[in-house]
């Protein structure tokens, strides 16, 4: 039996549906990332989820008991929002406590758990600081430590690391699922950022106009999408028409197909490479640049524009305008659903 269930959820803002009937099923101590870009209504689910918003149709069951109608503060569900929302005036173990104290948490017990809290996210040493004196990154697990701090049965991280610079999110994220797996909370994370949902995620559900376009594992997302959509929001794959393929490749290919290929089993060479069941042509490298350690070529091929990645290394450099070879294996071509 799942954990939490999502039963055809619905939410409309005047004539605007922005939920379409979303089904989800959450094990218990599952993360799980709601990804897609802006206006997709994944943080709408999750504030519905939470109670902040009332849905238009459908029912949530957490833990066997449907909480659909409870108020927010019932639902023993936690949330770290974009903004912490940290009490200025109050230190951090203060911040920390204010919410137990409001249920009339005993003291002994207070103190136990701010404490225990404070060890889990490192700061431990800044507990009698105020947050104006603490770095974005040291607040965000403020905010973190304050949502587990009540041991609800669900967390809910709604886009938390959207203000934290490159090098800290990357850090966050690493720290965040660590204290994840250690509680082991269930936990559903908002994101519209690809890497962060494959990084930190058990299953990523793929969220496109109201609706889960696709549930799977970050490696089942990655390597095997299923729609369109999917393959355009994924990995940067080259999604092309029955009518592009068909000129790249010299093959035929079923009418209205959508064909993708990932950038990174595109092969360049100089020299025709003749791999087995592979489709094999001449190309010119039209651009490249380099993104960290792997450098994108753009190659034409038969009138087709193609991307394709390679490692970073010196005995695989081209120039733009170098005629070349590519190979990609017919494995490596996806057909998809439009």
């Amino acid at each position: 039996m799942s954990y939490i269930e999502f039963h055809e959820i619905r939410k409309s803002f005047d004539d605007v549906e922005v939920l379409k009937g979303v089904d989800l099923d959450i094990k218990e101590g599952e993360f799980i990332s709601l990804l897609g870009p802006s206006g997709c209504g994944k943080s709408t689910l999750l504030r519905c989820f939470a109670g902040l918003e009332e849905v238009s149709a459908g029912n949530f069951v957490l833990d066997g008991a449907d909480i659909t109608q409870l108020a927010p503060q019932k639902r023993d569900i936690g949330m770290v929002f974009q903004q912490y929302s940290l009490f200025p005036n109050m230190t951090v173990e203060q911040n920390l406590a204010f919410g137990l104290e409001i249920k009339k948490v005993p003291k002994h017990e207070i103190k136990e758990r701010v404490r225990d809290v404070l060890e889990i996210v490192g700061l431990v040493d800044k507990k009698k600081s105020y947050p104006g004196q603490l770095s974005g990154g040291q607040q965000q697990r403020v905010a973190l430590a304050r949502a587990i701090v009540a041991k609800p049965k669900v967390l809910l991280l709604d886009e938390p690391l959207s203000a934290i610079d490159a090098k800290l999110r990357k850090n966050l994220q690493i720290e965040i699922r660590r204290i994840q797996k250690a509680l082991n909370i269930t936990t559903i994370f908002v994101t519209h950022d690809q890497d962060e949902a494959m990084l930190m995620s058990d299953r990523v559900c793929l969220v496109n106009k109201g609706l889960i376009e696709q549930i799977g594992s970050p490696v089942e997302i990655y390597t095997s999408p299923k729609t369109k959509f999917a393959a355009s929001f994924i990995g940067h794959y080259n999604v092309l028409s029955d009518i592009e393929f068909s000129k790249a490749f010299l093959t035929h290919v079923d009418e209205n197909s959508v064909m993708a290929i990932r950038p990174e089993t595109i092969l360049i060479s100089h020299e025709k490479l003749n791999k087995p069941e592979s489709y094999e042509f001449k190309g010119r490298i039209k651009e490249s640049r380099s993104v960290g350690n792997v450098l994108r070529y753009h190659v034409e091929v038969n009138g087709v524009d193609l991307r394709a990645d390679t490692l970073y290394r010196s005995f695989s450099l081209y120039n733009d305008g170098d005629e070349v070879w590519i190979s990609v294996e017919k494995r490596n071509c996806l057909e998809l659903k439009d």
